[in-house]
């Protein structure tokens, strides 16, 4: 089944389906959606060396230096969406990357203010059981690729709960 196709089939609220169809940005979705600006809390970013699999997504060497950042993205109080970004460091250009290395800047802002030209192409898209997430414990997981010139500029997993706070 592809990904539109298991995406339909998924008993979720339609807000919910939505934000998880996108190819465009999610942080601007939800801005829409809730009418409230969108936080990036950020749990972490640091540079990792880039393993086997990460070598192999972003056509770079093993050990390479891959950015990995881990952020929940909230409007208001309430949070939506937990991600976990990795960049390869060379496949960024340089006003991208100085904005990525702050932190708190959502990526799809970061893209639109560079002007960079991105599509995303989706790997997987999964209902989870027994997840706990923002205090529930079904969450729908979704892996893409960020391209930029026809090589990977990020691979992103975002998770999102599968509860009523969808219900807007």
């Amino acid at each position: 089944m592809d990904f539109i196709d298991k995406l339909k089939s998924f008993d979720i609220p339609t807000c919910l389906r939505v934000c998880a169809g996108t190819d465009g940005s999610v942080t601007f979705l939800l801005e829409i959606m809730t009418k409230h600006p969108t936080a990036v809390v950020t749990e972490f970013q640091h540079i990792v060396p880039a393993d086997e699999n990460m070598a192999e997504i972003f056509d770079v060497d093993v050990g390479a230096d891959i950015n990995e950042r881990v952020v929940t993205l909230k409007c208001g109080d309430v949070p939506f969406v937990h991600a976990r970004s990795l960049a390869a460091i060379k496949n960024m250009p340089e006003p991208v990357r100085c904005d990525m290395m702050k932190a708190d800047i959502p990526i799809g802002r970061i893209l639109r203010d560079h002007n960079i030209e991105t599509r995303r192409d989706f790997e997987s898209i999964d209902i989870l059981e027994n997840e706990p997430l923002f205090d529930t414990d079904k969450v729908l997981s979704r892996n893409y690729r960020i391209v930029h010139h026809n090589g990977v500029l990020m691979w992103i997993n975002e998770r999102f709960p599968v509860d009523s706070r969808w219900c807007l």
